[in-house]
């Protein structure tokens, strides 16, 4: 006799099977996972949301994943890179504003102009801010010396996208060559963790080719990973991509929102006290999307500082919000987001996650 839907909700670890059966509920057994999802978040990360003000430094990229659209062979973006100016002032925003964090985000390069250019901005972050800025980095796969440079000028989260942890599906999603190595990245991760980040990576939801059993294989692979903060959303498809060719795959928009939000709500159940972004891409299908992801188990929000003028030029994915949103417009809105979830702002705080501080100081006692 199969097991009922809230027997398997109770138990304390879940086989891929378990999980298959999670993120198929639905009515009353989706209901219920998110009210226990909630019931998580409270009890072990509180109603605290935390800011991370995101700068889109620069969409040249050295790699052409094959949904993205800045990948290096799409010639139609206007490539830039943010001025040091304009990175500057987007810090002195996000600590007058209140911001605990900044997200430097960038297409993926290496060479030593670019590192040495983030390196200077960290340092003058750090400067501008006295320390009190923490500061993300999401800039891909680097040497450890870069790693360890960047972690000793001042940054201390780096995320790296993982996108599928299934070996066959990313290789559908990526070209299979040495720039695109499915090994190269999952080591790029361990390497952050023993490095001494909290480190993060996500996946992309409603991928083609993409079924249940990636999803949970994808749960399984957070959590060994026993990573500190996720950021995944739905995938949605960019015409100027060689994967828009099979968008008659896909499922439906709505679908793999509401299946974005089973994988929130079920992480958090996994993992319950690491950082969850509520994702930029899940108001892109939904005008509540971010709201209705806080309310399942995330915690993070993350503010666009970008300039306007370079926002339309760093399209991942088509149906961006908040393209012409400046700063101010950005927090406000997002302010009564977070409220109308029913959460409040952690001002001023890094809000570095639970799970990071326990992992790192139990290492210390040990």
């Amino acid at each position: 006799m199969p097991e009922l839907f809230s027997e398997i909700l109770k138990k304390e670890e879940y086989s891929q099977s378990d999980l298959v059966v999670l993120l198929n509920a639905q009515g009353k057994d989706r209901t219920a996972l998110f009210t226990h999802a909630a019931g998580i978040k409270k009890q072990f990360v509180g109603n605290k949301v935390y800011f991370r003000g995101l700068v889109e430094l620069s969409n040249i990229c050295s790699k052409n994943c094959l949904y993205c659209g800045i990948r290096a062979g799409n010639p139609k973006p206007d490539r830039y890179m943010v001025t040091e100016d304009e990175v500057l002032d987007a810090a002195r925003f996000a600590l007058e504003n209140g911001y605990g964090s900044m997200v430097l985000q960038s297409g993926e390069r290496c060479d030593d102009s670019f590192v040495a250019t983030v390196t200077n901005l960290l340092q003058k972050i750090k400067e501008l801010s006295n320390g009190k800025l923490g500061i993300t980095l999401s800039m891909g796969e680097q040497t450890e010396k870069t790693y360890r440079d960047w972690f000793d000028n001042g940054a201390h989260r780096y995320l790296i996208r993982i996108e599928t942890s299934d070996r066959e599906l990313y290789y559908k999603i990526h070209p299979n060559n040495k720039k695109h190595d499915f090994d190269v990245r999952i080591n790029a991760l361990k390497m952050l963790r023993q490095i001494g980040y909290n480190v993060g990576s996500g996946v992309m939801i409603g991928l083609p080719f993409q079924t249940i059993e990636h999803l949970a294989g994808d749960l399984l692979f957070l959590k060994n990973l026993d990573v500190d903060m996720v950021g995944m959303g739905p995938f949605i498809e960019h015409e100027e991509t060689p994967l828009y060719q099979y968008k008659d795959l896909l499922w439906l928009k709505k679908e793999r929102f509401d299946m974005s939000l089973k994988m929130v709500a079920i992480l958090r159940i996994m993992m319950k006290d690491i950082n969850i972004a509520a994702t930029t891409a899940m108001q892109a299908i939904d005008k509540q999307g971010r709201e209705k992801a806080l309310k399942v188990g995330a915690n993070i929000i993350m503010p666009n500082l970008t300039p306007v003028k370079y926002r339309e030029d760093y399209l991942l994915y088509e149906d961006k919000p908040c393209l012409d949103e400046d700063a101010s417009e950005c927090r406000n809105c997002l302010e009564a987001r977070i409220h109308i979830a029913g959460d409040e702002i952690g001002f001023g705080e890094w809000g570095d996650s639970k799970h990071f501080v326990k992992r790192t100081s139990s290492s210390k006692v040990d």
